[in-house]
């Protein structure tokens, strides 16, 4: 009986070793330039912004910029200052929050501890669906349906305000939030909630004391992107809003939107290359240092609150 030599099977041993590490380097290699992608283009967005607004501020004091409550870049005497666009993104931002977080907690509570599979099964899709909607038609809908009937509630609310543009922008947020809100409630342990219903807990004291407080950093997460979706919003609020600067916190009021303001003067309302032209890079400066003052913000409080527990 013919034996194979022990050298034949331990070339063939290594021969497939090194033909899997190979492989394994090439998929790490591969794994690699999709991160680093993501980091040049980052850098790119970021020198981009910098550079552009650096020309900008050579023609614009810094500090008219930033303290100024005019913003008329198309008027014969121009005057760039952020504040009425820095007001209109808050003021809508904080009307959608104001819908979106309450409503996508609850929504999410509901799914995670309340609703049969069955139940679940039939609301993820449209929510899902709810997300997909493009939203330049959140923005018709907020123009076309909410308006007017905010406007028969409040007769003195004229075509374009902040109000329906920031509840519809809410509404567009829900999604994301009651997602993300419930990916964070479902991975609590089941050890805890059998712990508070041994205690005694019903499912709604269960699911307010130990579920929400236990996903209270997920949740956050949620609450920091829902914060940057409503920050970043263009096409509603360039809608249902107006395009008018105005520097207010009153939601009844029109106003625009620091991304509206962007998507209005690539629009072609001013000659590419002007210094109104280049003030769109200094207010996606503008909007790109709020966001991350939001994402550090919500970095703190969940590094603290899993310090407190």
């Amino acid at each position: 009986m013919n034996s194979i030599p022990a050298t034949t099977v331990v070339s063939d041993r290594l021969a497939r070793n090194v033909q899997r590490n190979i492989r394994e380097r090439a998929i790490e290699s591969i794994l690699f330039g999709a991160a680093l992608v993501s980091v040049l283009t980052t850098l790119g967005i970021v020198w981009v912004l910098v550079s552009e607004s650096l020309n900008f501020f050579e023609h614009v004091p810094f500090s008219d910029f930033l303290t100024d409550t005019m913003w008329t870049p198309l008027f014969s005497e121009p005057r760039y200052g952020i504040l009425p666009l820095l007001m209109g993104t808050i003021t809508t931002s904080l009307v959608a929050l104001v819908v979106a977080i309450p409503l996508g907690t609850v929504i999410a509570a509901y799914l995670s501890e309340f609703a049969s599979a069955r139940v679940r099964e039939i609301v993820k899709p449209f929510l899902e669906l709810l997300g997909g909607i493009p939203t330049i038609v959140y923005g018709y809908f907020a123009l076309t349906v909410v308006t007017p009937v905010l406007q028969a509630i409040y007769p003195d609310l004229p075509g374009f305000s902040m109000l329906s543009a920031g509840l519809v922008m809410g509404i567009a947020i829900v999604p994301y939030i009651s997602s993300l809100t419930e990916d964070a409630m479902r991975a609590v342990p089941m050890s805890l909630r059998e712990g508070a219903y041994g205690m005694g807990s019903t499912r709604f004291q269960t699911a307010i004391r130990v579920v929400i407080p236990a996903a209270l950093s997920g949740v956050l997460s949620a609450y920091i992107l829902g914060i940057s979706r409503a920050v970043g919003e263009t096409m509603i609020v360039a809608v249902a809003a107006g395009m008018q600067p105005n520097f207010t916190m009153d939601p009844t009021e029109p106003a625009q939107t620091i991304s509206a303001y962007i998507v209005q003067v690539a629009l072609g309302d001013l000659p590419h290359g002007s210094i109104g032209y280049q003030s769109i890079f200094a207010a996606g400066l503008s909007l790109m240092l709020m966001t991350l003052l939001f994402n550090i913000l919500g970095h703190v409080i969940r590094r603290r609150y899993r310090e407190a527990y």
